[in-house]
């Protein structure tokens, strides 16, 4: 329950961050931290308009979205407290139940009949499809590193013991990064800002959304990358007590949105047809980290 609880309270300004530093590096005041926020609370107070062409898939896709991450989030670990659920090999039941969030709302921006919609629920498939791999190795890798199965074990009995085990977590850290930019549709994959509908995908699949649907998308989307820092922090906090594993806790995530808004200031967008090589980039670092692992255990011939 440590772990939800601090998710939760880090997703209220996570994106909030992210949009500060980008701000400060582009010579803006920008708006504050709570603005997104507030933005969605807004939207909650509204009602939802639903076009006459749509089923109830569209209605509850949304919520499903946003349980489906929720759930995800109870699987997170903090250093030594285990997930709210937790059992061996629960980063499987993790990327399926993201994945099956990830499907609904795919059917739901079909469901529209919008041609616009499909073409970004296509492109938002084929991302995820892309980027499965790495993280299934990613996570593999680790497993084979500490000889267990699942979240809290992996990170609880994840000990550094030579150089190349600190370059696996540092890789490991760059591939979540960029594997969480890709699961939120931000640079230099796609742009939450463009409204031109042949480089659109995420966007494009949510202009049917409006109201209190329309705030649990970007809630969610708040969520995530929440979820992903708190990953993230687990291969620096170990098994630290709570009164320093929670300041690292903040400060890596700190970092994580620092370094999602220098990215987002300084590359620009790929175009559509590079999309699929960069994604498949993670794959291969991602292997690189397998192949370390086999180099630490001494697992060459």
């Amino acid at each position: 329950m440590v772990s939800l609880l601090l998710i939760l309270l880090m997703s209220l300004f996570f994106t909030g961050f992210i949009i500060r530093t980008k701000s400060i590096l582009s010579g803006r005041k920008g708006p504050g931290i709570f603005q997104p926020m507030r933005d969605i609370f807004r939207l909650w107070k509204k009602g939802s308009v639903y076009s006459t062409t749509t089923s109830f898939i569209f209605q509850i896709a949304p919520s499903a979205y946003f349980a489906s991450v929720l759930m995800a989030v109870l699987m997170v670990p903090h250093g030594r407290n285990p997930g709210f659920i937790s059992f061996d090999g629960d980063f499987i039941m993790f990327a399926y139940i993201l994945a099956f969030g990830k499907f609904l709302m795919i059917v739901s921006a079909l469901d529209t009949g919008s041609s616009f919609e499909g073409m970004g629920a296509s492109r938002e498939a084929l991302f995820s499809m892309l980027v499965e791999p790495a993280f299934f190795i990613l996570l593999g890798s680790f497993a084979l590193f500490t000889g267990q199965t699942s979240f809290h074990d992996i990170f609880s009995t994840l000990h550094y013991g030579s150089q190349v085990s600190y370059l696996l977590g540092a890789l490991a850290s760059f591939v979540l990064v960029l594997i969480a930019m890709i699961e939120n549709s931000r640079m230099p994959l796609d742009d939450p800002k463009t409204h031109l509908e042949l480089t659109m995908i995420h966007e494009v699949m949510i202009l049917d959304n409006s109201g209190f649907d329309l705030g649990t998308i970007l809630y969610t989307t708040n969520l995530k990358f929440a979820m992903y820092g708190a990953i993230i922090s687990n291969f620096f906090i170990g098994v630290l007590p709570y009164e320093i594993s929670i300041p690292m806790f903040f400060i890596i995530q700190l970092g994580f949105a620092i370094a999602v808004g220098v990215i987002e200031s300084f590359m620009a967008r790929f175009r559509m047809g590079h999309n699929p090589q960069f994604v498949f980039i993670l794959t291969s670092v991602s292997l690189l980290i397998f192949f370390g692992v086999l180099l630490v255990l001494g697992k060459f011939a």
